[in-house]
């Protein structure tokens, strides 16, 4: 797929995986571990296809030099790290066992990975 039709598959997909995100969290009640299992895995869906084109926008426009070119490998790169910090820092607030030291944990090893993937260019 081209960096185009590669943006607009994930224009799509996130407004039906935000409206499929809204719908289970307002007709099924959080009952089962399965239940939490599907609303994590569907959250992570419509992050990181949010978070993709914000970050393809933001590399395209913002940083538009030849050191740096922004693809929309590196944007679904960096959507899924934001994504994965999200979503580890949620699971462990679920669990009870957040706090500020962990959370400043996850977002400096996706930090430290998004580093190291961009100093392997």
């Amino acid at each position: 797929m081209t960096n185009r039709s590669s943006f607009y598959t994930l224009l799509i997909i996130a407004p039906i995986a935000w409206t499929g995100l809204l719908l289970l969290t307002y007709f099924v009640a959080p009952g089962s571990l399965l239940i939490v299992v599907a609303f994590f895995l569907i959250l992570a869906v419509a992050l990181t296809s949010t978070f993709a084109p914000l970050a393809y926008i933001t590399g395209r426009f913002l940083f538009s030099s030849r050191i740096y070119r922004a693809t929309i490998r590196h944007a679904l790169r960096q959507g899924a790290l934001l994504t994965l910090a999200i979503i580890l820092n949620l699971i462990l607030l679920a669990l009870h066992s957040w706090n500020i030291f962990t959370a400043l944990a996850i977002c400096a090893a996706a930090v430290l990975l998004e580093l190291l993937s961009l100093a392997r260019k």
